[in-house]
């Protein structure tokens, strides 16, 4: 792996967003008995039924297990970002049970344990996506069966969860089992809302008479480049330009400023987007 700039703060993220996940799930999954899929809900029923094992322990056993079934699949070619994570998140965990062991949940109030069960994870599995990495656990799982089969991963990842979910009802009851499904509900919302947050973008289309102005600050203040395209008014038959570009959030309320100061005609319609694939953005892979 060669260590630069964007490996740093990648590195960074991994950490963090592991972290993140090993927070949500140690001090308000665990405690509750919240059981909405992959491995930290199995390992929950399943130290349900014995006190030797802990459920920490149980989620570092299958983890190890999944992470071992890797190698031993792809080999060299296993994600190494996977793997670190899987393994951060072992250890993590692990260590959080010695540190600071929970023999109940924070407070008496489910619902607000609930939501931090689900925030934290799931913000922490966006920061992953986001730089093409994982948890480990059962994506290990999928990687494999995409390999082998022709199983619909996503489906086949859901079919799992949901039965992890329901087996929740019968080890914990329904109050609990119904609590994780809500979890199993919410929880792919949250990851896709934050990884769209994270990923915002402006999108201009500006319609004007002065485009080179408007370029040369996109170019030279805002550091990022425009598409130029020649058009004509329909209404009043006059030579106009179009200025394509996107930019950051925080760069948009400047661009919009300074574009009426430039060209108080210019015509201005600015869209969301989440998705910028591209030189200055995210690379095609």
């Amino acid at each position: 792996m060669k260590w630069n700039k964007q490996s740093v703060k990648d590195f960074l993220i991994l950490n963090l967003g592991t972290i993140l996940i090993c927070l949500g799930v140690y001090f308000f999954k665990f405690p509750n008995n919240f059981s909405f899929g992959g491995v930290s809900g199995m390992a929950v029923i399943l130290a349900r039924y014995t006190t030797v094992i802990s459920q920490a322990t149980f989620m570092t056993i299958i983890n190890m297990v999944l992470l071992l079934l890797g190698f031993l699949v792809f080999g060299r070619g296993f994600g190494f970002k996977t793997a670190y994570s899987t393994v951060l998140m072992s250890v993590f965990t692990q260590g959080l049970e010695w540190l600071f062991p929970m023999d109940q949940p924070f407070t008496s109030e489910p619902m607000l344990e609930l939501f931090f069960a689900i925030l934290l994870p799931a913000l922490g599995s966006a920061l992953l996506f986001n730089i093409d990495a994982s948890s480990g656990g059962t994506d290990i799982v999928a990687m494999i069966l995409k390999k082998y089969t022709s199983l619909n991963i996503g489906k086949a990842l859901m079919v799992s969860d949901l039965i992890i979910t329901l087996a929740a009802c019968a080890a914990f009851g329904m109050e609990t089992g119904l609590f994780s499904m809500t979890g199993l509900l919410f929880k792919s919302l949250v990851i896709d809302y934050v990884i769209e947050s994270i990923n915002m973008c402006k999108y201009f289309t500006i319609v004007c008479e002065k485009p080179e102005e408007i370029c040369h600050y996109i170019q030279q203040t805002l550091g990022h480049s425009a598409t130029l395209v020649e058009a004509k008014g329909a209404y009043t038959g006059q030579q106009k330009f179009l200025v394509l570009t996107v930019i950051r959030r925080y760069e948009a309320v400047h661009l919009r400023r300074v574009v009426k100061q430039m060209d108080p005609t210019a015509f201005l319609m600015i869209t969301n987007t989440s998705e910028i694939i591209g030189k200055g953005f995210r690379g095609v892979n």
